[in-house]
């Protein structure tokens, strides 16, 4: 699968970049960007039917394997401490995606979150996803979701406000 291949290559760099911001807002210090990356690139090669032939619809499904791979490493460390998330502090969805220090996101109760919002707004889950976890800006969403970049914004800050209703209760 050379075509994963060699876009993989191209985006390292951003999507290292992307995998560090997600982490340090994260409370798991275990994870190192680098893995993250590398076991994202391991399960899209492993997927035969990808069909990856642009650049955007690589980020989208590298967006997706992220965030699997994150979220995954999380359940596993809270399953290891028997129950975990003692002491840890929820943060509300803005200042989760805001790229400055502060409270730790809890990625476990965003996934779930995430969950919540696809079933019940499917595209705004999407912007999300990709925007999150793939850290693509707007109007490279608008493009890869055939949107104007003004519908792509509105659903960024229903979704920003309907994770936050949901995650801050």
């Amino acid at each position: 699968m050379a075509g994963v291949s060699s876009l993989f290559a191209r985006l390292y760099d951003r999507l290292y970049s992307v995998a560090d911001d997600c982490l340090r807002r994260g409370r798991d210090h275990s994870l190192q960007p680098a893995g993250v990356v590398h076991e994202a690139y391991l399960r899209l090669v492993d997927c035969e039917s990808l069909g990856v032939a642009d650049r955007s619809r690589f980020l989208a499904a590298a967006a997706r394997t992220m965030r699997q791979v994150v979220v995954d490493h999380a359940r596993r460390r809270r399953a290891h401490k028997r129950g975990g998330g003692g002491g840890w502090q929820r943060i509300t969805w803005c200042e989760a995606v805001a790229p400055v220090a502060g409270p730790r996101l809890d990625l476990l109760a965003l996934d779930q979150a995430l969950d919540e919002l696809a079933a019940a707004h499917p595209r705004a889950a999407k912007i999300v996803e990709l925007r999150f976890f793939g850290g693509m800006a707007e109007r490279e969403i608008a493009a890869h979701l055939s949107l104007s970049r003004t519908t792509v914004q509105g659903e960024w800050r229903f979704a920003r406000a309907w994770l936050h209703e949901v995650v801050d209760g």
